[in-house]
């Protein structure tokens, strides 16, 4: 084999185990991405079926529900346009209120409700994840937009 072969395919076996290292990256990042939607957006069928995602918005007023053990919990996602119903098994948050904003990471069940396995509370009276806060400005500016059309 000359020296020119040679270097070819040295070259040849770089590109495919780059190709391969970049690949498995890539396949490892897509499992465990998770993708932030408002209640709006789950409303209107854009939330992906049967796979995790973040669900984010402010907790509706008077809508928290304890199980007798307290460990089960139900509560309502609004972005005060849509709203959507989450279960949750666990300790919340000291943080997590009412009229407070939230992030629940879970699954959308067939029955239109969110099972949650995990629930982040914001953490002070000044902070709301940028994508929730950005949401909650979306839905009410289409909120406003529906309301102003004759």
């Amino acid at each position: 084999m000359k020296p020119r072969q040679r270097r070819l395919l040295w070259v040849l076996a770089g590109v495919v185990l780059v190709a391969t290292a970049v690949t498995l990256v890539l396949r490892a990042l897509d499992a465990n991405v998770m993708f932030f939607y408002s209640p709006s957006q789950v409303r209107a069928g854009e939330a992906p079926q049967g796979a995790a995602f973040r669900l984010g918005g402010l907790v509706e007023a008077g809508s928290v529900q304890r199980a007798a053990g307290g460990v089960q919990v139900q509560f309502v996602v609004t972005d005060q346009v849509q709203r959507v119903a989450v279960q949750y098994q666990g300790l919340l948050p000291d943080l997590f209120r009412e009229g407070k904003g939230v992030v629940v990471a879970g699954l959308l069940l067939p029955t239109g409700i969110f099972r949650a396995t995990e629930v982040l509370a914001k953490h002070d009276e000044n902070y709301m994840p940028p994508e929730a806060a950005k949401a909650l400005k979306d839905a009410l500016e289409d909120a406003k937009k529906d309301k102003a059309k004759p």
